[in-house]
């Protein structure tokens, strides 16, 4: 499986943006997704996750309430719509897959697969 994310730029406290990954090499339908995030001298931490069908999502407390994730089966594709955004949430954004598509996990070593990544920068 080989992603690509992007939508990543430049926006102001309070903006948004809507990060895309989509995918080449094996159809994502099989997988659950994620998005992850890492600024400098920082670990890469979890910020949301989507099951297979889409029917279970969940969130890291930072983001909750501002950022949603989807996935379109019929693009092979995974989405980050995110607002609200804050000077703290500037980092490169990631999408992983994971299998099986049931899994719900927050943990990067667990993932399969993973995108080259898209910065994301927020202005205050």
């Amino acid at each position: 499986v080989q992603l690509v994310e992007s939508g990543g730029g430049l926006v102001q406290a309070g903006g948004s943006l809507r990060l895309s990954c989509a995918a080449s090499g094996r159809i994502l339908s099989s997988y659950s997704m994620a998005w992850f995030r890492q600024s400098p001298e920082k670990e890469r931490e979890f910020v949301a996750t989507i099951n297979r069908n889409g029917g279970t999502t969940y969130y890291a407390d930072s983001v909750k309430g501002r950022f949603t994730i989807s996935r379109d089966h019929a693009k092979n594709a995974v989405y980050l719509e995110m607002g609200s955004l804050r000077p703290e949430d500037t980092a490169v954004y990631y999408c992983a897959a994971i299998f099986p598509g049931n899994t719900i996990s927050t943990i990067p070593d667990e993932y399969n697969y993973w995108g080259q990544g898209t910065q994301v920068t927020v202005s205050s």
